[in-house]
């Protein structure tokens, strides 16, 4: 068992740790999560190499006390605050809607993360791309079971993985992409992407507008999946997810009593510049959209996957 890094860090202002990095979970059964007795574990890949990271935090305004084993312990934690929004800047974000405001008071610990770890953020959303929650989850949780690695130290122990590396996803068949439920057309674009891994990671240092541009210069990334990518990974607070199947409709019940589409959503959030993203969360920590009606989607079959426990 690797050497446990540690770091005792206070944030400057209200931070909600589980609202702020919640986009970072994906689905209730990720691998590279785990919650318990108050804390909460992640496995990730830095450009260091692989660590558990370990937080805990003993009530409202204490400080954070976080542990790292493995070869980006150091990285880790070197990088915390930015990971969980210490450099989020709400300057010149005004509600015009009083439910933007409420939605602002009620969640005053919520910050835009910005881990800085562009593969980590891209990858998983292009395997989302066009899909059911359930199978976007599912079939990203077995690619990390099967391709990627057991998280260090104690993270292993509690049977945390690290998310697979750009060499290992450019190995990885087309029948295992099939087997997890990954169609070919999105297997595709993630191999173009770890193709120009080191490229796209550069993102981290660009403004939103090129980095943008470097994500969708990519065949098969477009303005969703950039956006996912640059609210998590790069911190950017007006990175809007247009085209989600969801989002313009729900904002626009939350807003107007209507649904919209993502034309009627950028004038609607157009008083919002620079901080669109910021009430797109907002608005979805307070669970505000439209009322959920009739059965729920059921998963699509159509790819053959494998049911088999992955190892």
């Amino acid at each position: 068992m690797s050497t446990a890094r540690h770091r005792v860090w206070r944030p400057s202002g209200p931070l909600d740790v589980g609202a702020t990095w919640g986009t970072l979970r994906r689905g209730v059964g990720d691998p590279c999560w785990r919650q318990q007795h108050g804390e909460l574990w992640r496995g990730l890949r830095t450009p260091d190499g692989p660590v558990t990271l370990r937080l805990a935090r003993r009530g409202v305004g204490a400080p954070v006390a976080a542990q790292a084993w493995g070869p980006g312990a150091e990285w880790v934690l070197d990088a915390l605050p930015r990971m969980l929004g210490e450099g989020d800047d709400p300057r010149g974000f005004t509600p015009a809607h009083e439910l933007v405001a409420h939605a602002a008071r009620r969640h005053p610990g919520w910050r835009v993360p910005r881990t800085g770890l562009v593969l980590e953020s891209l990858v998983p959303a292009v395997v989302e791309q066009k899909v059911t929650g359930q199978e976007a989850f599912s079939g990203w949780r077995r690619m990390v079971q099967r391709f990627g690695d057991v998280a260090p130290g104690p993270g292993g122990v509690l049977g945390l993985r690290v998310p697979p590396s750009a060499p290992t996803l450019t190995q990885v068949p087309s029948w295992e992409w099939l087997r997890a439920g990954v169609s070919p057309q999105r297997a595709d674009t993630v191999l173009r992407v770890v193709r120009v891994a080191a490229r796209l990671e550069e993102c981290v240092g660009l403004s939103s507008a090129a980095a943008r541009a470097r994500l969708t210069a990519v065949p098969g990334v477009g303005v969703w999946t950039a956006a996912e990518t640059a609210q998590r990974a790069l911190g950017d607070a007006d990175a809007v997810s247009f085209g989600d199947y969801h989002v313009a409709a729900n904002i626009g019940w939350a807003l107007t009593g209507r649904p919209v589409d993502d034309h009627g959503l950028v004038e609607l959030l157009q008083p919002y510049a620079g901080h669109r993203y910021r009430v797109q969360r907002l608005l979805e920590l307070t669970g505000a959209g439209r009322p959920r009606r009739g059965p729920r989607m059921a998963p699509r079959t159509h790819l053959p996957v494998s049911r088999r426990r992955a190892g």
